[in-house]
């Protein structure tokens, strides 16, 4: 068998612990371990010693067990047989787990039986070497990062399970809003496994949950779902609803008030007040009226104004003054007029001859202002509009 006088390994970083082939050396063979790797030596199946990173020449000085086993020979040539392994220290990143089977529980906000899956990756790196070595290798020539898995795998489902039924149940997290608590899920389970681990020389870096497997489909999980999302939809579509009406509110509000305000401006340059400009409006209504020259409806536009109040009384009363006598045809009950037919003195709002019994509807009248006309008159007596 040839005798190794460089003794190193560059492999697979996925390599966690790998035998060197050769058994082979000779006292003075240079060692050489890079940086994140240690090497173990074994003679008889027992460890004899542990080197860092760097390069090492082997001799009894820094294997000083050798001395009991070879003769040093000239020239420190002296070969022996020995095992070499090389456990590599780099951390091994994002290796993927996930539940073969369910998690059973009832799901505590609704109170209805859930089964949940779970994935997610998890960081580790061997923390001591000669630990791992003695507890897991054994006889074979390497271990590699699936291996290793392989043999956490059961007890890491098995606290999983558990810390995940346990904490949602414990804390009534919703199983509509559990992705929110992914991160102290995620914590409880590394602080529960991560003690596992160390046993065996292996340092758990990071543990994450990445997915929550939902029963998605399930008729009983399709309901409580249905139910949970109508249930908070009606009530955020009846808070959007109580704002907008709000909003609506406020802008009407603002509205009157800019209304109110460019109003009270007009009014104020062109100079007069609210009362007054009401004043107005009153007096329009008054004029408005066609049946205004009866004495009837006078007197409830009187009423309606003489309503307003006091701070009015003086300027409707100038108001209507100018307005209605100019819109009320003049008449006398007591002024004489002539019968046409009889030539009896008669009341000129008659409408029959006290006389004759004549109807003097059919009597000529002046066309300005009605005045029924007497015999020899030319000009109206009440008007002096022409006959």
């Amino acid at each position: 068998m040839a005798i190794e006088d460089i003794i190193k390994h560059e492999g697979n970083n996925h390599e966690l612990i790998w035998k060197h082939p050769c058994e082979d050396f000779n006292v003075g063979s240079q060692l050489i371990v890079h940086e994140r790797q240690e090497a173990i030596f074994l003679l008889n199946g027992q460890i004899i010693a542990v080197f860092g990173s760097g390069r090492h020449t082997l001799s009894t000085e820094n294997i000083p067990f050798l001395r009991d086993i070879i003769n040093i020979g000239t020239g420190n040539q002296t070969p022996f047989h020995a095992e070499v392994y090389f456990v590599n220290k780099v951390e091994q990143l994002a290796i993927k787990w996930g539940t073969e089977s369910k998690i059973s529980f009832i799901e505590p906000t609704f109170n209805f039986p859930l089964s949940l899956g779970a994935s997610g990756e998890f960081f580790i790196s061997i923390d001591d070497g000669t630990k791992l070595f003695l507890r897991l290798l054994g006889t074979e020539n390497l271990l590699d990062q699936e291996l290793l898995v392989s043999y956490f795998k059961s007890f890491m489902m098995m606290h999983i399970k558990s810390v995940l039924a346990t904490t949602i149940m414990e804390n009534k997290y919703n199983i509509f809003t559990l992705d929110a608590e992914l991160p102290e899920l995620s914590q409880k389970i590394k602080a529960k496994i991560e003690n596992v681990f160390k046993d065996y020389g292996v340092k758990l870096e990071r543990f994450f949950i990445a997915n929550i497997v939902r029963p998605e489909g399930d008729p009983v999980f399709e309901r409580f779902k249905s139910l949970y999302f109508r249930e908070y939809a009606d009530v955020k579509d009846a808070e959007i609803k109580q704002k907008v009406a709000v909003i609506d509110q406020n802008t009407e509000a603002k509205k009157t008030i800019i209304e109110a305000g460019a109003l009270a401006q007009k009014r104020n340059i062109e100079g007069y007040t609210y009362h007054q400009e009401r004043g107005f409006d009153i007096a329009e209504k008054v004029a408005e009226n066609e049946s205004v020259g009866e004495f009837s409806n006078l007197g409830i536009g009187m009423g309606m104004i003489s309503g307003v109040g006091n701070t009015l009384g003086g300027m409707v009363s100038n108001v209507t003054s100018q307005i209605i006598p100019s819109m009320v045809a003049p008449t006398n009950p007591n002024v004489a007029v002539t019968c046409p037919h009889c030539g009896k003195q008669i009341a000129q709002d008659s409408k029959f001859c006290s006389n004759c019994g004549q109807a003097l509807a059919n009597a000529e009248k002046c066309l300005n202002c009605g005045h029924i006309w007497n015999k020899g008159e030319a000009f109206c007596p009440n008007c002096g509009n022409k006959r």
